[in-house]
Protein backbone atom coordinates (compact mmCIF):
# COMPACT_ATOMS: atom_id res chain seq x y z
CA UNK A 1 0.00 0.00 0.00
CA UNK A 2 2.65 2.87 0.13
CA UNK A 3 3.15 5.24 -2.21
CA UNK A 4 7.46 4.64 -3.09
CA UNK A 5 7.89 0.50 -2.22
CA UNK A 6 11.01 0.07 -3.44
CA UNK A 7 14.44 1.80 -3.80
CA UNK A 8 14.06 2.70 -7.45
CA UNK A 9 10.60 4.37 -6.75
CA UNK A 10 12.87 6.44 -3.71
CA UNK A 11 15.36 7.25 -6.11
CA UNK A 12 13.48 8.43 -8.56
CA UNK A 13 11.17 10.79 -6.66
CA UNK A 14 14.86 12.20 -5.18
CA UNK A 15 16.07 13.02 -8.85
CA UNK A 16 12.76 14.62 -9.41
CA UNK A 17 12.66 16.67 -6.05
CA UNK A 18 16.33 17.58 -7.00
CA UNK A 19 15.69 18.73 -10.64
CA UNK A 20 12.26 20.75 -9.63
CA UNK A 21 14.12 22.67 -6.71
CA UNK A 22 16.91 22.90 -9.24
CA UNK A 23 15.05 24.85 -12.11
CA UNK A 24 15.29 28.41 -11.24
CA UNK A 25 19.18 27.84 -11.34
CA UNK A 26 18.80 27.31 -15.38
CA UNK A 27 15.85 28.59 -15.93
CA UNK A 28 15.26 32.69 -17.75
CA UNK A 29 12.15 34.46 -15.92
CA UNK A 30 9.92 33.89 -19.00
CA UNK A 31 10.42 30.17 -18.30
CA UNK A 32 9.77 30.93 -14.33
CA UNK A 33 6.75 32.24 -14.91
CA UNK A 34 5.21 29.84 -17.39
CA UNK A 35 6.46 27.33 -14.93
CA UNK A 36 4.39 29.16 -12.16
CA UNK A 37 1.29 29.12 -14.53
CA UNK A 38 1.40 25.26 -14.92
CA UNK A 39 1.99 24.78 -11.32
CA UNK A 40 -1.01 26.65 -9.97
CA UNK A 41 -3.07 24.93 -12.77
CA UNK A 42 -1.57 21.72 -11.65
CA UNK A 43 -3.55 22.88 -8.31
CA UNK A 44 -6.80 24.08 -10.17
CA UNK A 45 -7.31 20.96 -12.72
CA UNK A 46 -6.68 18.38 -9.47
CA UNK A 47 -9.55 20.00 -8.07
CA UNK A 48 -11.57 19.78 -10.87
CA UNK A 49 -10.28 15.96 -11.30
CA UNK A 50 -11.67 15.21 -7.79
CA UNK A 51 -15.03 16.73 -8.30
CA UNK A 52 -15.15 15.06 -12.12
CA UNK A 53 -12.79 12.91 -11.97
CA UNK A 54 -13.42 11.11 -9.20
CA UNK A 55 -16.64 11.51 -7.87
CA UNK A 56 -18.02 12.06 -11.53
CA UNK A 57 -19.74 15.37 -11.32
CA UNK A 58 -19.60 17.39 -14.38
CA UNK A 59 -18.16 21.33 -13.97
CA UNK A 60 -17.67 23.68 -16.52
CA UNK A 61 -17.63 26.76 -14.29
CA UNK A 62 -14.63 26.04 -12.40
CA UNK A 63 -12.92 29.61 -13.50
CA UNK A 64 -15.60 31.15 -10.82
CA UNK A 65 -15.01 29.04 -8.00
CA UNK A 66 -10.98 30.19 -8.87
CA UNK A 67 -12.38 33.85 -8.92
CA UNK A 68 -14.08 33.59 -5.07
CA UNK A 69 -10.24 32.35 -4.19
CA UNK A 70 -9.00 34.90 -5.65
CA UNK A 71 -10.38 38.15 -4.54
CA UNK A 72 -11.37 36.93 -0.83
CA UNK A 73 -7.55 36.71 -0.51
CA UNK A 74 -7.06 40.04 -2.14
CA UNK A 75 -9.93 41.51 -0.66
CA UNK A 76 -8.26 40.00 3.02
CA UNK A 77 -4.91 41.08 2.00
CA UNK A 78 -5.58 44.13 0.90
CA UNK A 79 -8.74 45.78 2.12
CA UNK A 80 -8.30 44.49 5.67
CA UNK A 81 -4.28 44.21 6.17
CA UNK A 82 -4.75 40.46 6.92
CA UNK A 83 -1.63 38.28 6.74
CA UNK A 84 -1.18 36.09 3.40
CA UNK A 85 -1.48 33.11 4.80
CA UNK A 86 -4.81 33.95 6.42
CA UNK A 87 -6.37 35.14 3.20
CA UNK A 88 -5.10 31.99 1.39
CA UNK A 89 -6.49 29.79 3.69
CA UNK A 90 -9.86 31.71 3.76
CA UNK A 91 -9.80 31.64 -0.10
CA UNK A 92 -10.04 28.11 -0.19
CA UNK A 93 -12.82 27.97 3.03
CA UNK A 94 -14.85 30.69 1.01
CA UNK A 95 -14.53 29.13 -2.32
CA UNK A 96 -15.65 25.82 -0.79
CA UNK A 97 -18.89 27.10 0.44
CA UNK A 98 -19.68 28.86 -2.05
CA UNK A 99 -19.26 25.10 -4.22
CA UNK A 100 -21.54 23.58 -1.48
CA UNK A 101 -24.49 26.19 -2.30
CA UNK A 102 -24.06 25.49 -6.40
CA UNK A 103 -23.07 21.65 -5.26
CA UNK A 104 -26.97 21.15 -3.83
CA UNK A 105 -28.29 20.94 -7.42
CA UNK A 106 -26.14 17.86 -7.93
CA UNK A 107 -28.78 15.82 -6.17
CA UNK A 108 -31.39 16.44 -8.44
CA UNK A 109 -29.73 16.85 -11.87
CA UNK A 110 -26.45 14.98 -13.97
CA UNK A 111 -24.32 15.49 -16.72
CA UNK A 112 -25.18 17.55 -19.14
CA UNK A 113 -27.86 19.43 -16.77
CA UNK A 114 -25.36 19.58 -13.73
CA UNK A 115 -22.54 21.31 -16.41
CA UNK A 116 -25.45 23.61 -17.60
CA UNK A 117 -26.05 24.37 -13.29
CA UNK A 118 -22.27 25.36 -12.76
CA UNK A 119 -21.75 27.61 -16.10
CA UNK A 120 -24.85 29.33 -14.40
CA UNK A 121 -22.90 29.32 -11.09
CA UNK A 122 -19.66 31.28 -13.13
CA UNK A 123 -21.86 33.97 -14.75
CA UNK A 124 -23.70 34.78 -10.95
CA UNK A 125 -20.07 34.88 -9.58
CA UNK A 126 -18.69 36.86 -12.27
CA UNK A 127 -21.84 38.88 -12.08
CA UNK A 128 -21.58 39.63 -8.16
CA UNK A 129 -17.98 40.83 -8.94
CA UNK A 130 -18.68 43.07 -11.44
CA UNK A 131 -21.36 44.70 -9.22
CA UNK A 132 -19.99 44.94 -5.52
CA UNK A 133 -17.64 47.76 -6.87
CA UNK A 134 -17.53 48.51 -3.11
CA UNK A 135 -15.41 45.47 -2.78
CA UNK A 136 -14.23 43.79 -5.18
CA UNK A 137 -13.62 47.54 -7.41
CA UNK A 138 -16.37 46.09 -9.87
CA UNK A 139 -14.66 46.90 -13.69
CA UNK A 140 -11.69 48.34 -12.17
CA UNK A 141 -10.51 45.68 -10.18
CA UNK A 142 -8.33 45.89 -7.55
CA UNK A 143 -4.19 45.09 -6.43
CA UNK A 144 -3.45 42.16 -4.81
CA UNK A 145 -0.35 42.80 -2.83
CA UNK A 146 2.56 40.55 -2.77
CA UNK A 147 2.70 37.21 -1.08
CA UNK A 148 4.79 37.20 2.75
CA UNK A 149 4.99 34.97 4.78
CA UNK A 150 6.51 35.44 8.23
CA UNK A 151 8.30 38.37 6.95
CA UNK A 152 9.76 36.24 3.79
CA UNK A 153 8.19 38.86 1.03
CA UNK A 154 7.93 36.26 -2.61
CA UNK A 155 8.27 39.44 -4.83
CA UNK A 156 10.50 37.61 -7.09
CA UNK A 157 9.63 34.77 -9.52
CA UNK A 158 12.11 32.44 -8.13
CA UNK A 159 10.98 32.98 -4.81
CA UNK A 160 7.15 32.59 -5.96
CA UNK A 161 8.13 29.57 -7.88
CA UNK A 162 9.44 27.74 -4.58
CA UNK A 163 6.36 28.68 -2.75
CA UNK A 164 3.79 27.89 -5.54
CA UNK A 165 5.79 24.66 -5.78
CA UNK A 166 6.03 23.36 -2.51
CA UNK A 167 2.14 24.15 -1.83
CA UNK A 168 1.45 21.95 -5.42
CA UNK A 169 3.76 18.94 -4.05
CA UNK A 170 1.61 19.26 -1.06
CA UNK A 171 -1.70 19.06 -3.34
CA UNK A 172 -0.87 16.51 -5.24
CA UNK A 173 0.27 14.03 -2.08
CA UNK A 174 -2.88 15.12 -0.49
CA UNK A 175 -4.73 13.91 -3.30
CA UNK A 176 -3.52 10.73 -4.31
CA UNK A 177 -3.44 9.66 -0.71
CA UNK A 178 -7.54 11.07 -0.33
CA UNK A 179 -8.05 8.67 -3.43
CA UNK A 180 -6.89 5.86 -1.28
CA UNK A 181 -8.75 6.64 1.53
CA UNK A 182 -12.93 5.28 1.84
CA UNK A 183 -13.71 8.85 1.38
CA UNK A 184 -12.08 7.80 -2.34
CA UNK A 185 -13.51 5.05 -2.91
CA UNK A 186 -16.93 6.53 -2.25
CA UNK A 187 -16.58 9.05 -4.86
CA UNK A 188 -15.43 6.28 -7.22
CA UNK A 189 -18.79 4.62 -6.55
CA UNK A 190 -21.54 7.68 -6.70
CA UNK A 191 -19.53 8.06 -10.25
CA UNK A 192 -19.82 4.74 -11.32
CA UNK A 193 -23.08 3.99 -10.42
CA UNK A 194 -24.84 6.61 -7.97
CA UNK A 195 -27.99 4.05 -7.55
CA UNK A 196 -25.58 0.97 -6.87
CA UNK A 197 -23.63 3.56 -4.82
CA UNK A 198 -26.79 4.14 -2.46
CA UNK A 199 -28.28 0.77 -2.13
CA UNK A 200 -24.74 0.18 -0.57
CA UNK A 201 -24.96 2.91 2.06
CA UNK A 202 -23.39 5.82 0.50
CA UNK A 203 -24.66 9.07 1.18
CA UNK A 204 -24.74 10.69 -1.68
CA UNK A 205 -25.83 13.80 -0.64
CA UNK A 206 -22.92 13.85 1.72
CA UNK A 207 -20.26 12.90 -0.56
CA UNK A 208 -21.42 14.63 -3.63
CA UNK A 209 -21.62 17.79 -1.50
CA UNK A 210 -17.89 16.80 0.03
CA UNK A 211 -16.66 16.45 -3.58
CA UNK A 212 -17.87 20.35 -4.22
CA UNK A 213 -16.18 21.47 -1.20
CA UNK A 214 -13.01 19.47 -2.13
CA UNK A 215 -13.01 20.63 -5.79
CA UNK A 216 -13.16 24.24 -4.95
CA UNK A 217 -11.21 24.78 -1.77
CA UNK A 218 -8.29 23.63 -4.07
CA UNK A 219 -9.71 26.21 -6.75
CA UNK A 220 -9.95 28.87 -4.23
CA UNK A 221 -5.92 28.41 -3.04
CA UNK A 222 -4.93 28.46 -6.49
CA UNK A 223 -7.27 31.50 -6.93
CA UNK A 224 -5.42 33.15 -4.23
CA UNK A 225 -1.97 32.36 -5.83
CA UNK A 226 -2.85 33.55 -9.40
CA UNK A 227 -3.74 36.67 -7.87
CA UNK A 228 -0.65 36.95 -5.28
CA UNK A 229 2.20 34.98 -7.18
CA UNK A 230 1.05 35.80 -10.89
CA UNK A 231 -1.16 38.51 -11.75
CA UNK A 232 -0.97 41.34 -8.97
CA UNK A 233 -4.11 42.85 -10.13
CA UNK A 234 -7.34 41.79 -10.48
CA UNK A 235 -10.14 41.50 -13.01
CA UNK A 236 -13.35 39.97 -13.83
CA UNK A 237 -11.99 39.35 -17.27
CA UNK A 238 -9.09 37.38 -15.80
CA UNK A 239 -11.58 34.48 -15.59
CA UNK A 240 -13.49 33.63 -18.57
CA UNK A 241 -15.27 30.52 -18.88
CA UNK A 242 -13.06 29.12 -21.61
CA UNK A 243 -10.50 28.85 -19.06
CA UNK A 244 -13.28 26.55 -17.12
CA UNK A 245 -13.09 24.19 -20.74
CA UNK A 246 -9.50 24.44 -21.03
CA UNK A 247 -8.77 22.44 -17.84
CA UNK A 248 -12.20 19.70 -18.48
CA UNK A 249 -10.19 19.59 -21.60
CA UNK A 250 -7.02 18.63 -19.33
CA UNK A 251 -7.93 16.52 -17.30
CA UNK A 252 -9.31 14.33 -20.26
CA UNK A 253 -6.30 14.39 -22.44
CA UNK A 254 -4.22 13.61 -19.04
CA UNK A 255 -6.63 10.47 -17.93
CA UNK A 256 -9.70 11.37 -15.82
CA UNK A 257 -9.95 10.10 -12.12
CA UNK A 258 -6.00 9.31 -11.87
CA UNK A 259 -3.62 11.89 -9.63
CA UNK A 260 -0.74 11.95 -12.50
CA UNK A 261 -3.67 12.65 -15.24
CA UNK A 262 -4.04 16.26 -14.31
CA UNK A 263 0.20 17.31 -14.04
CA UNK A 264 0.06 15.26 -17.93
CA UNK A 265 -2.80 17.50 -19.27
CA UNK A 266 -1.77 20.75 -17.64
CA UNK A 267 2.26 20.19 -19.25
CA UNK A 268 0.45 18.95 -22.90
CA UNK A 269 -1.68 21.95 -22.72
CA UNK A 270 0.74 24.82 -21.05
CA UNK A 271 3.37 23.61 -23.16
CA UNK A 272 1.64 23.28 -26.30
CA UNK A 273 0.40 26.85 -25.75
CA UNK A 274 4.14 28.05 -25.89
CA UNK A 275 4.68 26.06 -28.87
CA UNK A 276 1.99 27.81 -31.13
CA UNK A 277 3.01 31.14 -29.64
CA UNK A 278 6.50 30.47 -30.57
CA UNK A 279 5.58 28.99 -34.05
CA UNK A 280 2.79 31.50 -35.15
CA UNK A 281 5.09 34.43 -35.96
CA UNK A 282 6.90 31.90 -37.77
CA UNK A 283 4.21 30.65 -39.72
CA UNK A 284 3.06 33.88 -40.90
CA UNK A 285 6.82 35.45 -42.33
CA UNK A 286 6.69 31.53 -43.80
CA UNK A 287 3.56 31.66 -45.76
CA UNK A 288 3.40 35.64 -46.23
CA UNK A 289 0.08 35.38 -43.79
CA UNK A 290 -1.23 38.29 -42.67
CA UNK A 291 -0.12 39.87 -39.39
CA UNK A 292 -2.17 38.06 -36.63
CA UNK A 293 -3.58 35.46 -38.95
CA UNK A 294 -2.68 32.85 -36.77
CA UNK A 295 -3.03 34.18 -33.41
CA UNK A 296 -7.01 32.26 -33.75
CA UNK A 297 -4.89 28.81 -34.39
CA UNK A 298 -4.52 27.91 -30.40
CA UNK A 299 -8.77 27.09 -29.91
CA UNK A 300 -8.13 25.06 -33.42
CA UNK A 301 -5.34 23.36 -32.11
CA UNK A 302 -7.20 22.50 -28.65
CA UNK A 303 -10.11 21.11 -30.27
CA UNK A 304 -7.85 18.90 -32.59
CA UNK A 305 -6.06 17.18 -29.60
CA UNK A 306 -9.46 16.56 -27.41
CA UNK A 307 -10.35 14.88 -30.89
CA UNK A 308 -7.34 13.09 -31.53
CA UNK A 309 -7.37 11.53 -27.41
CA UNK A 310 -10.90 10.68 -27.46
CA UNK A 311 -10.34 8.38 -30.73
CA UNK A 312 -7.33 7.70 -30.11
CA UNK A 313 -6.25 6.97 -26.16
CA UNK A 314 -10.08 8.03 -24.62
CA UNK A 315 -8.33 6.87 -21.19
CA UNK A 316 -5.65 9.91 -21.23
CA UNK A 317 -1.70 9.85 -21.22
CA UNK A 318 -1.90 8.54 -17.48
CA UNK A 319 -3.19 5.17 -19.16
CA UNK A 320 -0.31 5.22 -21.58
CA UNK A 321 1.94 6.15 -18.67
CA UNK A 322 0.96 2.61 -16.89
CA UNK A 323 1.06 0.75 -20.21
CA UNK A 324 4.99 2.20 -20.11
CA UNK A 325 5.82 1.35 -16.79
CA UNK A 326 4.22 -2.25 -17.00
CA UNK A 327 6.35 -2.93 -19.62
CA UNK A 328 9.49 -1.25 -18.15
CA UNK A 329 8.58 -3.84 -15.19
CA UNK A 330 8.19 -6.78 -17.49
CA UNK A 331 11.43 -5.89 -19.84
CA UNK A 332 13.79 -8.59 -18.34
CA UNK A 333 10.78 -10.98 -19.32
CA UNK A 334 10.17 -10.06 -22.27
CA UNK A 335 12.64 -12.62 -24.36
Amino acid sequence: MALFRTKTHWAMLILLLVVLFTLPLWMGNRWLSVSNLILITIITVTGLNILTGYCGQLSIGHAGFVAVGAYTSAVLTSRLNLPFPIGFISAGLVAGLVGLLFGIPSMRVKGFYLAISTIAAQIIIIWVIEHWTSVTGGHNGMIAPVATIGGISFDSQTSQFYLILIITILVIFGAKNLARTRIGRAFVAVRDNDLAAEVMGINLFRYKLLAFFIGCFLAGIAGSLMAHCYWGSLSHENFPVTDSILWVVMIIIGGLGTTIGPIFGVLFIRLLEQLITYLSPVLESAFALPAGFTTGIGPVVFGLALILFLILEPRGLSHRWQLFKASYRLWPFSY
